[in-house]
């Protein structure tokens, strides 16, 4: 059943890439993107008219994005209507970052953030940063809307549906960026479409698009006759609580579509769900290859490291005769080499298929920190 679900993913990502290197089948596509309703996961683009674009948010709230200098069109609240191409943004989601990258408009639009300078491994926001040209607004959950608000950002977007009054009283639009469900696959890979209109930038989202589905259809023919299904987890325990990647998480659907069983398939919800901690054990138990949301700066520098830190996993299997591996700092910030990281995680759950690969983005962890 799940290899007959992967097929057909495969096919509906196919079909809606146009997978080809000619130019006339590309420039078809984005007209026909152009001209037709799309929707993202919980996110919608609708071309309506005169160039104008209807979209709906991660809070399914509905804006027009109209061209600068035309008069608004009628129905609409003035809240609702974004003038594009958007000149000035603020954004808290290194994804959302990483897309404007993707989108070439990074250096021209970006003026604020929600991570200092020394937490950046986006070469365009440490430059722009050093420059003065973009501000640390403040952690996430304690922006500093004096210095938001001299940012004079047209655009905001956010995680925060709290801010959304402060920013529409500042005069700029504020679109969430994030659902209550995570992103699966097909909609990770499309959120490149929803950001697109408010830049003009539907050509430079349809190679995006392109370069991930030709990097998924590469994964797909490169592991399909793999002669083994690793078992893999996703997730980590904290002090309080124990949060995974669930099923419907792309990165969940990835390990489906390499030929390997991801043991969160069936928990559903946001990324970074909570489970309870007896599952996640249970599922240890079996595991193979066990990816932590630790970095080295939180303690993942060996798999001793980790049981240290918390006796509770060291019983896990992958800490006893598996693997581990820890995101490298830059991983979470580099959503504009999605086709990469995808890869990434293909060719460490088979690395039979991927003979002589050096990860990008992620490191195996050893058993023992180094001796000093």
């Amino acid at each position: 059943m799940k290899n007959k679900l992967v097929v057909m993913l495969m096919g509906a990502l196919l079909m809606m890439s146009g997978c080809t290197s000619d130019d006339k089948q590309d420039a078809s596509e984005t007209k026909a993107d152009k001209t037709s309703f799309m929707s993202i996961g919980g996110f919608s683009v609708n071309p309506i008219d005169k160039g104008w674009v209807e979209v709906r948010d991660g809070a399914g709230r509905e804006f027009v994005l109209i061209p600068r200098g035309e008069t608004p069109p009628a129905g609409y609240e003035p809240r609702q209507i974004i003038y594009t191409p958007v000149q000035r943004v603020v954004a808290y989601g290194s994804f959302d970052i990483a897309i404007l990258k993707a989108l070439g408009v990074i250096e021209d639009v970006l003026v604020g953030v929600t991570a200092p300078k020394k937490e950046w491994a986006i070469p365009e926001v440490v430059t722009g940063m050093e420059k003065g040209k973009i501000a640390f607004l403040g952690n996430y959950n304690a922006i500093d809307f004096e210095r938001l608000k001299q940012s004079e950002p047209e655009l905001v977007m956010t995680w925060d549906m709290s801010i959304i009054p402060m920013v529409e009283e500042m005069g700029a639009a504020c679109v969430i960026t994030t659902t209550p469900v995570a992103m699966c696959l097909n909609a990770r890979m499309h959120f490149v479409k929803f950001i697109a209109p408010f830049f003009n930038r539907e050509k430079q989202a349809q190679q995006y698009f392109h370069k991930v589905a030709t990097a998924l259809e590469n994964i797909r023919e490169t592991t399909r006759n793999a002669t083994d299904q690793p078992k893999v987890m996703w997730g980590d325990i904290y002090e309080k609580r124990v949060l995974v990647e669930p099923g419907n998480a792309w990165v969940g659907e990835l390990v489906g579509l390499a030929q390997s069983d991801y043991l969160f398939d069936d928990v559903f919800g946001k990324s970074c769900i909570e489970i309870s901690l007896e599952r996640f054990l249970f599922s240890g138990q079996d595991a193979q290859i066990f990816f932590t949301y630790r970095t080295p700066k939180n303690g993942a520098t060996s798999k001793a490291a980790l049981a240290r830190a918390n006796p509770m996993i060291a019983g896990l299997k992958p800490l006893k005769d598996g693997k581990v591996y820890s995101p490298l700092p830059h991983y979470s910030q580099s959503g504009d080499r999605l086709d990469e990281i995808l890869t990434d995680i293909a060719a460490i759950i088979h690395p039979s298929c991927y003979p002589g690969y050096k990860s990008k983005f992620f490191r195996e962890l050893p058993d023992k920190d180094p001796e000093s």
